[in-house]
């Protein structure tokens, strides 16, 4: 009878000592995208995401930043910490054992010299009755996985802005390389203005809109060389390299359209959220707020500590082989707390209101995931008929400049239709690029969105 009424008031115990608390929920859709082309029949996460994009510079630069950013070796060393911290109150519950040795010698005129040796060892334990060690256990084991994936997610911010520094940068090159080839065509066409204006076959008014033209492209090549440089400066220190090594930066031969990963699968599954390390963090740090709501509230009961002792005694080293001097010490201390003011029963409340304050965290994480997701989407399909339009607008307005230009030379058109036509087909050379790098750079935040890059298996 006995046993049943402790063990009903055990169970009694441990369920009062495990709080009821808010749980934290977001109805998930079951997929995101209607937006693809084609279906799949898997689509499996993938780290290395960055190798979706095919190109070897990229994946070398990756490689490169993930062995020297300084940033990620902070993170990482961060999760070493805490698993050793976690490690720590794994062992500060198991019995702790001490052994102690002492030596004395004391001298008189009565009784001459006395020596007294002592080795002993001790033990101690603190007892958790009221899920102390448990929720002490769990705390630490959930602090460890949230800076594991903080760890993750500094890496993935890292890749993330290695890709859109890369892209950036590559974009920068490409709007360089194209001002130089319009100011050497300038120049050219400013040079057969001035030989047709010697001749008379020009005016003074198309010799001085064609060096115009040269300026205004010369001007732009210092503007692009100095972006390029500072992108460069940038990306060097995401690969932990000095400003001297930017020249070892390699970017790609051109912003090819058929680089860009594949079109998004259709019902491309919510789950690859899982992979999201802000999300994943926000449930561990709620886990851990969940824990120390228990520590709190496991405070307010009783505690049980274990003690022991025992050892050798004798007045030379010698005598310890006489077992008979071996002595020994147990006891066993109960301390409850009775009276604190209210502050034991405040702390529990303290406690309940930052795990509160963790799972709607928790919960605005998930939301905000999911609106990342969905303008990323949209960015990268809004973008695909834009870079179409402009596509097309950059081969019909490079053919209007070719058609005004002979025409010109036929004098069966004026200057200024060659100059129209100039600048519209520099503009939108310009303008095309940039919509090139923005759709590589809006992968990259899906990407990152997502937490994740996906493989397909067909």
């Amino acid at each position: 009878m006995k046993r049943i009424v402790f063990v009903i008031c055990a169970i009694y115990i441990a369920i009062s000592c495990a709080p009821k608390l808010y749980e934290a929920h977001v109805d998930m859709p079951v997929d995101y995208s209607e937006r693809a082309s084609f279906a799949t029949d898997a689509v499996m996460a993938d780290s290395c995401w960055w190798r979706l994009f095919g190109d070897e510079r990229l994946d070398a630069l990756e490689s490169m930043a993930l062995a020297n950013n300084r940033d990620l070796r902070v993170a990482a060393s961060r999760v070493v910490e805490a698993y050793l911290t976690l490690r720590n109150v794994k062992s500060s519950f198991l019995p702790q054992i001490g052994i102690q040795a002492d030596a004395s010698g004391s001298y008189n005129t009565a009784d001459g010299t006395s020596q007294e040796y002592t080795l002993q060892s001790s033990a101690s334990w603190q007892v958790s009755l009221f899920g102390s060690w448990r929720h002490t256990r769990r705390a630490s084991e959930a602090a460890f996985l949230s800076s594991d994936w903080e760890a993750y997610g500094v890496e993935l911010s890292l890749t993330a802005e290695v890709a859109t520094a890369y892209f950036t940068l590559s974009g920068y090159c490409r709007q360089l390389d194209i001002a130089e080839q319009t100011y050497a065509l300038r120049e050219e066409s400013s040079a057969l203005i001035d030989s047709m204006y010697r001749y008379g076959f020009s005016s003074q008014i198309d010799l001085q809109r064609a060096r115009s033209l040269v300026a205004q492209a010369a001007a732009d090549i210092p503007k692009y060389r100095e972006a390029v440089t500072g992108a460069r400066y940038s990306l060097a220190v995401l690969l932990g390299l000095t400003p001297d090594d930017i020249d070892c930066i390699a970017v790609c031969d051109s912003l090819a359209l058929d680089r860009l990963p594949v079109t998004v699968p259709i019902g491309l599954p919510s789950d690859l959220l899982q992979c999201r390390p802000d999300i994943r963090k926000a449930e561990y740090d709620m886990r851990q707020a969940e824990a120390k709501v228990g520590i709190a509230r496991s405070a307010r009961f009783p505690s049980v500590a274990l003690t022991g002792a025992g050892g050798l005694f004798g007045s030379s080293v010698k005598s310890f082989s006489d077992f008979d001097k071996w002595t020994w010490s147990a006891a066993g201390n109960l301390t409850a707390p009775l009276f604190a003011f209210g502050k034991l029963r405040r702390n529990e409340r303290i406690a309940r209101e930052q795990y509160m304050q963790s799972a709607y965290t928790y919960e605005n994480t998930i939301f905000q995931a999911l609106s990342d997701v969905e303008t990323a989407l949209n960015a990268i399909e809004e973008s695909s008929v834009q870079i179409e339009c402009y596509g097309q607008m950059v081969e019909a307005n490079r053919t209007a400049s070719l058609l005004t230009r002979e025409l010109y030379r036929a004098g069966m058109s004026a200057y200024l239709d060659v100059i129209d036509a100039e600048r519209e087909l520099y503009a939108s050379q310009l303008e095309y690029i940039e919509l090139i790098v923005g759709q590589y750079i809006n992968y990259v935040d899906l990407i990152k969105s997502l937490g994740v890059g996906w493989r397909i298996e067909k």
